[in-house]
């Protein structure tokens, strides 16, 4: 349900329940709406760009992942350098699709370098929202060089180590673009390309992609000893969490309207994920995830949590960590052995989404207070 001001009364008590300040309620008010629309169809089918990514995947089989999305994907040409995104042979092919400035091997000083671009899977993964490609990096220098490219305009952004996958959306597509040329001035288009171009780019359904890019380390860096797994059960466990956790976010902004860069976001996802690879919902693992110890303090340095805390001041994050922790003891009460039976992956998203931080919060205290009546 999307927030509305009539909402804001009770948020605003469930702030003040774990220790929010009046000086920081607007604030944390704000962050924590609920912005995810549930009137929409439950599922949705393939967007535009799956066909091609289609084609994508049956060609890779034959030759390689890298020799195919070093192709199609124009960053991948380039390597990963301080000022490469300020190179005019850079902003030509990336902006215009112009490839003017590669050498003879369709590079550009060498393309894209990987440590073992052989070991790099392409799939794509079916979601209550379409299929979306999902592309692994059993490597980590290789994702952390993927996410460079394909996010970071070629530059040497470093990346939290806790970072682990990324949902690329609106990414320009230029060999879309060149099909759409072809079939164009097959069909006989009428006028220049240049009107015809112009005529496209508010169309960006035909020539937009989102894709999904992986590791496949320890999830959100806890070590499987955190977890009293062995390191290859956690490492399997862990690609799952990571890939069904991107793939909560995609039907969330594209089924229900809205993907946020903060904590909602991520303890939707990450519940979606726990309950793909586990079967069952894991209150510890979640919080272990999130870098919360569970006794309102501030969460572990380098903490997932840390990375969404946006303009908060100290006391409303502090606050957020405390709201974020007692949301998690709400969803252990509905999604546990006697909570919600969700066997459908849209339903189950659809029913996180549901109720903000502010109401699974208070959702474990309305189960606590009942047995405190039943006690």
């Amino acid at each position: 349900m999307t927030s509305t001001l009539s909402d804001r009364p009770p948020r605003r008590a469930a702030l003040r329940r774990v220790g929010a300040a009046d000086a920081d309620l607007d604030a944390l008010l704000d962050y924590t709406a609920n912005p995810f629309d549930l009137s929409g169809p439950l599922v949705l089918g393939d967007e535009p760009f799956v066909p091609i990514w289609a084609e994508y995947l049956a060609e890779a089989d034959a030759i390689g992942v890298f020799p195919v999305l070093q192709r199609v994907l124009h960053q991948l040409r380039f390597p990963v350098r301080d000022g490469i995104s300020q190179t005019e042979g850079y902003r030509a092919a990336t902006r215009r699709g112009d490839l003017s400035a590669l050498d003879a091997d369709g590079l550009f000083e060498g393309g894209l370098q990987l440590v073992d671009p052989d070991r790099l899977r392409l799939d794509l993964h079916p979601t209550p929202a379409g299929r979306i490609p999902v592309l692994t990096a059993p490597v980590r220098e290789d994702f952390v060089a993927l996410v460079q490219a394909l996010t970071r305009r070629n530059e040497p952004t470093p990346l939290p180590d806790s970072m682990g996958a990324l949902m690329v959306s609106g990414y320009n597509n230029w060999d879309r673009v060149r099909r759409y040329r072809e079939a164009w001035e097959a069909a006989g288009g009428a006028g220049s390309w240049t009107d015809a171009f112009r005529e496209l780019v508010p169309r960006k359904d035909q020539y937009q992609d989102r894709f999904i890019l992986l590791s496949e380390g320890r999830y959100s860096a806890v070590p499987a000893s955190a977890l009293g797994l062995s390191e290859s059960d956690w490492i399997q466990t862990s690609h799952v969490i990571r890939r069904e956790h991107e793939c909560a976010h995609y039907y969330c902004r594209r089924a229900l309207g809205a993907m946020q860069h903060n904590a909602f976001d991520e303890v939707i996802a990450d519940a979606y994920g726990i309950l793909q690879a586990n079967g069952t919902y894991r209150p510890d693992w979640h919080r272990r995830f999130l870098g919360l110890r569970g006794d309102g303090r501030l969460p572990e340095e380098g903490g997932r949590l840390w990375n969404y805390r946006a303009d908060l001041s100290d006391g409303a994050f502090a606050a957020l960590a405390r709201l974020v922790d007692r949301a998690i003891d709400g969803l252990a009460v509905s999604l546990g052995p006697a909570g919600a039976s969700l066997d459908d992956d849209a339903a189950l998203l659809r029913f996180l989404a549901s109720r903000g931080l502010t109401e699974w919060a208070d959702t474990a205290l309305e189960h606590d207070s009942a047995a405190q009546a039943v006690s």
